[in-house]
């Protein structure tokens, strides 16, 4: 039986699926427009005397992961084009200006020919999509073209369809590519059982991601003013049942630390509700930005973009989503050598699992929970240094994958 009906018919539902929603929901509305203004833009490369590169992201997320590769790929290759594509609102409205790129768009969705036409009037000399983006119909034609195309930092688990006896459909969409920069050795062995054997370990690209960032953080005058000489506590990424947590845990703990906050969702609305719950002890950023006085001490930060420098102040970090889909970005608090704290849901992310071996993050069930993971490190100077010492290790020992990828296309690409 012929898979990719199937496939496609799927796809066709899930677009159906967004413009439904796009009515009455701002970021499916985006999805929507978004694909639909930029077709005049894209095709408008047509035919242009240009050398370019497909770089392609999910969402914000993977660009970060992918930044060093982009960061490289402009350094090495200055007289290629970057075409930076998202699937997501939340990737392409964050970075839609970067000065990384010299072209950002949607990437339009899958299909017989759609993915075709994008692809044929880009015309590529390189593509990269990062971490978990796979699609048949681009798959198929970036492979019938020869294009040289790489996933960079995937990651795969033997649950995965890839790897069921069902799986040959998805496997081919693996099959296609010139060659797969894999996060870990249980990555290649999952592979090579498939006889996919276009692979290299190279470690996860955030690490270097999170060294540069640890290396040149934003200096936050008005965070260093706000902290003092008080002890930090960075809650990163947060969700209402994590908020929860923290409240009834930064109630137990008094006021010998300050709090920041920075919510996932940073609606001026669950901001407000979120400050006014700490009866009077919370500020939001642009408040105490404009104005700062006030015996405050929880800051709540109402922008994009602050986060991964937030935890060069934290003593402690806490990390959201643990409660939800997954937790989400650790290692941005673990480059600053932080204990680390996140809620249940961490096991499909190998850096949690491999920190939760070493005690260099822990998971919490509840607020007690917490407060007593808090507490053995707190009143434990030796533990905490520790602590410090284990993540500051991981760190440095799992850096460089950036530079093994551009080894290889060193080697292979010829330009």
């Amino acid at each position: 039986m012929l898979m990719w009906p199937l496939y496609f018919a799927g796809i066709l539902l899930y677009e159906a699926a967004i413009r439904v929603a796009s009515i009455f929901n701002d970021k499916a509305k985006l999805w929507v427009a978004g694909r639909k203004e930029q077709q005049p833009l894209w095709e408008a490369l047509k035919g242009k005397n240009e050398k370019r590169i497909l770089f392609h992201c999910a969402s914000l997320g993977e660009f970060e992961q992918g930044r060093p590769v982009l960061e490289a790929l402009r350094s090495e290759y200055p007289d290629h084009k970057i075409v930076l594509t998202f699937f997501s609102p939340s990737g392409y409205e964050v970075r839609k200006n970067t000065p990384l790129a010299d072209y950002v768009f949607y990437l339009p969705m899958d299909g017989p020919v759609i993915s075709r036409k994008f692809v044929k009037t880009i015309s590529p000399k390189m593509i990269f999509f990062v971490k978990y983006e796979f699609w048949y119909f681009y798959g198929k034609y970036i492979a019938k073209k020869k294009i040289p195309y790489y996933c960079v930092s995937a990651i795969f688990r033997a649950d995965q369809v890839f790897f069921k006896f069902y799986g040959g459909f998805f496997r081919k969409m693996l099959l296609r590519f010139t060659h797969l920069f894999v996060q870990d050795q249980n990555s290649l062995s999952l592979l090579y059982k498939q006889s996919i054997a276009r692979v290299t370990v190279t470690g996860d690209t955030r690490f270097d991601r999170v060294i540069a960032n640890a290396q040149h953080p934003l200096e936050l005058s008005e965070i260093k003013s706000f902290v003092s000489d008080k002890k930090v506590i960075v809650a990163g990424s947060t969700w209402s049942q994590d908020e929860e947590i923290i409240k009834e845990f930064y109630q137990s703990i008094g006021e010998g630390f300050k709090l920041i906050i920075a919510s996932h969702e940073i609606k001026q609305d669950n901001l407000m509700k979120l400050r006014d719950s700490f009866n009077g002890k919370a500020v939001l950023y642009s408040e105490w930005k404009s104005n700062a006085s006030g015996n405050f001490q929880v800051l709540i930060i109402d922008n994009v973009g602050m986060l991964s420098s937030l935890y060069q102040f934290a003593d402690y970090a806490y990390i959201g989503g643990g409660f939800g889909v997954g937790i989400h970005n650790i290692l941005e608090a673990v480059v600053f050598g932080v204990p680390v704290f996140f809620g249940p849901n961490y096991k499909r992310f190998k850096e949690a699992n491999d920190l939760i071996k070493l005690r260099g993050a822990f998971s919490i069930a509840n607020a007690t929970d917490l407060s007593q993971q808090f507490n053995l490190l707190e009143l434990d100077e030796s533990l905490y240094a520790k602590t410090k010492s284990i993540n500051e290790k991981y760190i440095h020992d799992n850096k460089g994958a950036t530079g093994l990828i551009m080894e290889y296309l060193r080697m292979n690409y010829e330009g």
